[in-house]
């Protein structure tokens, strides 16, 4: 009991996705009901023509042919109705699971970035895909399970109390038994069903890994290392199931089988011991017949516990997904007037005990040209990202256009700031597709923003021109190019501040410089923020901070910074070292500092 009260709210929830196929579902409620009085008044016909009839000795024509064609009609009329109920059950249960899943996947894309820095991939098409199939199981068998077993048996007790009350009150004495072995079931069953469902989602998530990784599990040969794990993981779920399988095949048929066999006994007892005539042969037989049929409903019933206990698990993983805090934005609608940026006494922490950035400050007037450098892990992305407002800020504040960024709406932050990032995502779309993501664009404005990255001869050369469709994850494109058509889906409509996190990383230095060249120009209406290991490609910038460990170590433009002959000095003069080397030259220039 207690643990039908704990999932009785997220029952209640599943259930109301039904609503709106209230009218089907009542119709096929009624069907049921007409269908199980059909399968009752068999029982009942071949009683009455037993006692009035064999046990007589009468076997007039008209009244047997009658009597078979009433009950051979009431056969078809119940698989009739229960064929119809079944394709109502089915058509509200597809229409349930797929706004479930629209459900499901709108929540988990409003979900914070920070969300999924720790949740597995896999984790989550296991809930859009595996969990929301099981509810549709719900629908499908368990529904239409209960509500046809409720009406066949609640039919049959109507029909054994109107023929003899006595044999009706043994009868009855499975319900007990049956509703303990329920309750015994739903105990022991509903952690393994939870297991059940954790080792598949770990099972996807293997699979996502494997596949998104392929190249580098060849590479080092470790083929048979993900294998093994995968197989680990396959053999948990298989244990899991198996011990669900056990607890059904012992709890269910045979306990209640032996019940029925129990009840059946009592009624050939109370028949025995009963004076002669005052129950018929006829009616010992349609109880017969029912303590039979009773027996299916009741296993129907019982076994659908598995499938209950998983929709409840499922529906739980769901709805803690749906649940969770979305992405927060303010009610600012008023688009970006500029991009002038402010930051001021700036900390973040991605947990509580380790700052990422500490007390960093930073002013950027619009339309000028900033540049976050540092080594690996001294908070340039982080930065980046909370610019974008992907992350809460811990402590201090953002400014942008003069107002605060936590107060700006989702439309008029994502208007007014853009960025390219490293490894940009290239979807298994046309280039057009790729570059307007569904934003009103005409081909004159992509073709422009192609020609602006350098990138139009090669679409030219495409079969398709713009509507030549891309491989997954632009598995046709180099590098180079993925970040070259990233850079043109932002210029397509220039924002007021432009974010390039390593956006030239992979680009050859003639493409770089075409590059420079466009991102100049469109400075005389954007605000640039790049980050940049390769220092020569901002010695523009208008101001350039130097990040260590999360703190500001240092602040000016190239030429301030290299007099100063600090830590950025030091990095300039290493990557020129670099630069020497590779391209052949033996003579190094040698500094104070190198």
């Amino acid at each position: 009991m207690i643990k039908i009260q704990k999932s009785w709210p997220t029952l209640k929830r599943l259930l109301s996705y039904g609503k709106t196929y209230r009218k089907p579902l009542s119709i096929a409620v009624i069907m049921l009901w007409v269908a199980a009085a059909a399968e009752v008044l068999g029982p009942i016909l071949i009683s009455f023509f037993i006692d009035n009839y064999v046990a007589k000795g009468m076997l007039p024509l008209g009244m047997v042919s009658l009597l078979a064609i009433t009950f051979i009609l009431l056969q078809f009329l119940a698989a009739g109705l229960h064929y119809f109920q079944a394709l109502l059950f089915n058509r509200a249960a597809v229409g349930v699971v797929q706004r479930l899943r629209t459900d499901v996947m709108d929540a988990a894309l409003r979900q914070p970035l920070s969300a999924f820095d720790t949740q597995p991939v896999g984790q989550l098409i296991s809930r859009v895909t595996n969990d929301t199939e099981v509810i549709r199981d719900l629908y499908v068998t368990v529904v239409s399970t209960v509500l046809r077993s409720m009406a066949l048996i609640g039919a049959m007790l109507v029909a054994m109390y109107s023929l003899d009350w006595r044999l009706a009150s043994i009868a009855i004495c499975i319900f007990p038994a049956v509703f303990i072995v329920m309750a015994i079931y739903q105990v022991y069953s509903t952690p393994i069903v939870r297991r059940v469902r954790s080792y598949l989602a770990d099972i996807n998530d293997g699979f996502n890994e494997v596949i998104n990784g392929m190249g580098v599990i060849q590479q080092f040969r470790q083929q048979k290392r993900f294998g093994d794990r995968l197989a680990k993981a396959s053999q948990s779920h298989y244990f899991a199931r198996m011990q669900t399988l056990k607890m059904e095949g012992f709890l269910l048929r045979p306990l209640l089988s032996l019940f029925a066999s129990l009840v059946l006994c009592g009624l050939l007892l109370l028949f025995g011991f009963s004076a002669e005539g005052s129950i018929g042969v006829g009616v010992l037989y349609a109880f017969i017949n029912y303590l039979g049929r009773l027996n299916e409903p009741l296993i129907a019933l019982t076994s659908q516990q598995s499938i209950f206990q998983q929709a409840v698990v499922a529906g739980e993983r769901i709805f803690e997904l749906m649940d969770r805090a979305q992405q927060q934005y303010g009610e600012d609608v008023k688009p970006l007037a500029s991009g002038k940026i402010d930051i001021r006494d700036l900390s973040f922490a991605y947990n509580a005990d380790k700052w990422v950035l500490e007390n960093i400050g930073l002013q950027v007037p619009s339309r000028g040209f900033a540049a976050l450098v540092g080594h690996t892990g001294s908070g340039k992305s982080t930065l980046a990202n909370l610019l974008m407002g992907y992350y809460p800020i811990t402590h201090g504040e953002i400014r942008v256009d003069g107002r605060l960024l936590s107060e700006l709406s989702h439309t008029s932050l994502r208007k007014g700031i853009a960025m390219v990032q490293q490894d940009p995502v290239v979807l298994a779309e046309s280039v057009y597709v790729n570059v307007t993501l569904g934003r009103d664009i005409d081909e004159e404005q992509v073709w422009h923003a192609l020609e602006t990255v350098q990138l139009a001869p090669l679409v030219r050369a495409m079969p398709d021109g713009i509507y030549t469709r891309l491989g997954e994850q632009g598995n046709n494109l180099s590098v180079g190019q993925k970040q070259l058509l990233a850079m043109a889906r932002v210029l397509v409509q220039a924002p007021e501040i432009l974010i390039l996190d390593e956006a030239t990383a992979n680009i050859d230095s003639g493409t770089e410089q075409a590059i420079q060249r466009a991102l100049r120009s469109i400075r005389r209406h954007t605000t640039l923020v790049v980050i940049a290991h390769r220092l020569s490609t901002i010695v523009d910038a208008d101001n350039i901070l130097v990040l260590h460990r999360g703190q500001a170590v240092e602040q000016g433009n190239h030429q301030q910074l290299l007099a100063e002959k600090g830590r950025y000095y030091q990095m300039y003069q290493l990557q020129l070292v670099g630069e020497e080397l590779a391209s052949g030259q033996h003579e190094i220039p040698v500094t104070e500092n190198s």
